[in-house]
């Protein structure tokens, strides 16, 4: 295997039987398999996605202390601007080469959850900045509740199983920017060897190249999907969850080649957290003989928490 595998999401709700067992079974291998996809037929259109580009765009290129009046102290990061080389793989001291932003969840009013969420920021600067995040936030929620909806179906669970988590849950988009490297790096990276923390993560802008996945025999392979498709991997908790049936696999996004360093990057992941109330405890459907139950029960809030103190983004 020399690239991901890419998966159709039209197959899953086409209301065709076998097109959707097909895409389970596709998605579902690949995951115990790589822990990648790349997915067409999401629900993001060309012109949101050519939106939220020009969007980002504008706002990187804001000036330094501009950007800066948007770093909120206090919030770890969760919402609003965090500047470039504070956030370092886990394991790591050296920071990564990129600057990002952060969009959170507006619950419903009736989401009932066990705290507040912070308020989004607001970038005066921008008037579309912040609705434009928004809407394609929904777009991707929505493509990841149908995904995680295949899931549960391969895991053998109900199929809504994860409706209620995901929807009003702690997920988070980022706009990331990599800016041009100016100077030999110093062992940093664009972004150090990892795994995420959350549910899945749905990627776009991996098509600019860069991301690179670690297969099971220890080989780096390049992700490259059609520049229409995302990248969706599956992240730590559901790994836990799952009892390792599914994988959170390493991933890290590599320096250009030296002819290439005047070239910006920019991805945008949406990472799907659930509420902080789930509980990640093994399912027993996941665990047998061959595979004994291999993690200790723990809500999504308190191992959000515990991440976040080891890749640096608050403080114990």
């Amino acid at each position: 295997m020399n690239n991901i595998p890419s998966v159709d999401l039209a197959d899953f709700i086409s209301g065709d039987p076998d097109r959707k067992k097909k895409f389970v079974n596709e998605i579902g291998r690949a995951y115990e398999e790589i822990g990648f996809v790349s997915l067409k037929n999401h629900f993001l259109s060309d012109d949101l996605v050519e939106n939220l580009y020009k969007e980002v765009k504008s706002f990187f290129a804001l000036p330094v202390k501009t950007k800066e009046q948007y770093e909120i102290e206090g919030l770890g990061g969760q919402r609003g601007y965090v500047s470039f080389g504070k956030e370092h793989a886990k394991g790591k001291k050296e920071g990564d080469l990129k600057e990002f932003w952060h969009f959170g969840q507006e619950a419903s009013e009736d989401a009932n959850l066990p705290e507040a969420y912070p308020d989004n920021v607001v970038v005066s600067e921008l008037p579309n900045f912040n609705a434009t995040g928004m809407e394609a936030y929904r777009m991707l929620e929505k493509t990841g509740i149908y995904v995680l909806r295949a899931l549960a179906i391969y895991i053998g669970l109900d199929e809504h199983y994860f409706d209620h988590w995901a929807t009003n849950g702690n997920s988070i988009l980022r706009p990331i920017h990599y800016p041009p490297i100016t100077e030999e790096p110093k062992g940093a990276v664009r972004a150090g060897a990892h795994g995420d923390i959350n549910l899945i993560t749905l990627l776009m802008g991996a098509s600019t190249g860069g991301l690179q996945v670690l297969r099971k025999d220890g080989e780096w392979i390049d992700a490259i999907p059609e520049e229409d498709e995302l990248v969706i991997n599956v992240g730590d908790m559901l790994e836990r969850h799952t009892n390792n049936k599914l994988r959170s696999t390493i991933h890290r996004v590599v320096n250009p080649p030296r002819d290439q360093w005047g070239t910006a990057r920019y991805s945008i992941p949406f990472f799907m957290h659930p509420r902080s109330d789930m509980k990640l405890d093994c399912l027993d459907e996941c665990i047998d003989e061959q595979h004994p139950k291999a993690y200790d029960d723990i809500t999504a809030g308190e191992f959000l928490h515990q991440r976040l103190v080891e890749i640096g983004l608050i403080k114990k």
